[in-house]
């Protein structure tokens, strides 16, 4: 199942020259290349090797988009079929035998119910479009304008958090922002109610044109909605004719266990935003939703290019390996022991606050004990003194240890895990001992 691993190599020349020009020439917001050193030269499965000829256990998986790992073959052998074939490498919005495998790949993963009665749609390639597109779509089909968000921090999320209300991806989308649901808080139907969004001139509360979900908030954290949660708010949007977009552009492809992260709950939704995971890091963006929602004249354009043949390709590869080879139920027996392995490790080390997750989409909430042994966050150690603290210095130790994580979520606190679901038990259980060791470490250099 889990491609060959690269055969090491000795170190590139001049790696430590390429972070230097890299830091002179480019933002300061670089946000990957200044917490993790790295020169990636070859990669392969869940291994990077880097120029310096140090190996890693790359447990980011391209922010998680590299669903069956880096440079898998049969992603590999597709791309250079379409290449060796002479088939043109975009085509805008016409029909060709690459598109056609792909959209029929895709129909064939979809929750039964959507794809008996579903139009798939290409949007641009640029972070937010498929969102925007799907706004647009919800927009269009109701006449209403304003949105209600129960998205998470999601990379697209049409509003901030923490905001009561904000603009769209397209600019001009009133948002209402609802809490993400924790500890059974359902903030959807505190009133009884059917959805609501923002307030209109005469002071009533609109019907909104769309409900956005993430089904697991995973952009920063990792935070699975409840399942019965999904249910009622489908139970709300259904019965207020109001369309509900599940956000899977994290999610999607096996990743949660499931092959989409709404299938946990059996709920299905009227659009979902495909996952960015679609075409194996190449730039496909695509969003599926009821033909119902369609409305007559000529398609508007939802950003160029549109047509990239060696994403779809990549695509159908993906869709049909991740299926074929069962990998979302092999995702959620595998995440389900880490998920077990690592609240073991929480048991024994006070620092680790929390362990959640869903599948192979897994956060690891840490804080600093305080002197009498309460885990306090903020508490004020010499060392350190944050949440963010830990994690970093987690981050670090890992990195020491040959493996790639990331971090973020509240105070910056979380670790994230999204390794490739072709991960090996035996890549698991080193992915587990690296991590275990990293927290180890901080804990030692943490004084009483």
């Amino acid at each position: 199942m889990a491609a060959t691993e690269p055969a090491p190599a000795g170190p590139t020349a001049g790696h430590e020259g390429i972070m230097r020009r890299q830091a002179l020439r480019e933002p300061a917001a670089r946000t990957y290349a200044r917490s993790l050193p790295v020169v990636p030269v070859r990669a392969r499965g869940v291994t990077i090797e880097g120029a310096d000829g140090r190996r890693y256990l790359d447990c980011t998986s391209g922010a998680g988009t590299l669903v069956l790992g880096h440079n898998h073959p049969v992603v590999l052998e597709a791309i250079k079929r379409v290449i060796d074939s002479g088939a043109p490498l975009n085509v805008h919005g016409l029909a060709t035998p690459v598109r056609d495998a792909f959209t029929t790949e895709l129909f064939a993963s979809l929750p039964a119910a959507l794809a008996a009665d579903a139009r798939v749609r290409f949007c641009g390639p640029a972070p937010g479009d498929a969102v925007a597109a799907a706004l647009a779509l919800a927009r269009t089909a109701t006449g209403r304008s304003g949105v209600l968000a129960c998205a998470g921090d999601g990379p697209h999320a049409p509003a901030a958090p923490g905001r009561p209300a904000g603009r769209g991806p397209d600019g001009d989308v009133p948002v209402t922002w609802l809490p993400y649901p924790r500890d059974g808080r359902h903030p959807l139907d505190g009133d009884g109610g059917a959805p609501h969004g923002p307030r209109g001139a005469d002071g009533e509360v609109a019907t909104p044109a769309a409900v956005v979900v993430e089904p697991v908030r995973g952009a920063r954290d990792v935070v699975p909605a409840p399942d019965d949660w999904l249910r009622r708010v489908r139970g709300l949007t259904a019965a207020a004719s109001v369309p509900l977009i599940a956000d899977e552009t994290l999610t999607g492809l096996g990743r949660t266990g499931s092959f989409w992260a709404v299938g946990h709950s059996g709920v299905v939704p009227d659009v979902m935003v495909m996952p960015e995971a679609l075409g194996a890091s190449l730039p496909l963006s695509v969003i599926v939703y009821r033909a119902g929602l369609d409305r007559d004249g000529p398609d508007r354009p939802g950003g160029a290019p549109r047509g990239n043949q060696l994403a779809m390709a990549a695509g159908t590869a993906t869709l049909a390996f991740v299926r074929g080879n069962r990998l979302a139920e092999r995702a959620a027996v595998l995440g389900a022991r880490l998920l077990a392995d690592l609240r073991e490790l929480a048991a024994a080390h006070p620092c680790v606050a929390g362990v959640r997750g869903r599948g192979l989409m897994i956060g690891v909430e840490l804080a600093v004990p305080s002197p009498t042994g309460d885990v306090r966050p903020r508490a004020t150690a010499p060392f350190l003194r944050t949440a963010a603290d830990r994690a970093e210095a987690v981050r670090r130790e890992c990195l020491d240890r040959g493996l790639i994580v990331t971090t973020g979520g509240p105070a910056s606190g979380v670790v994230r895990l999204l390794p490739p679901l072709t991960l090996t038990d035996g890549q698991a259980a080193a992915v587990l001992d690296r991590f275990a060791d990293a927290v180890a470490a901080t804990e030692r250099t943490q004084p009483p």
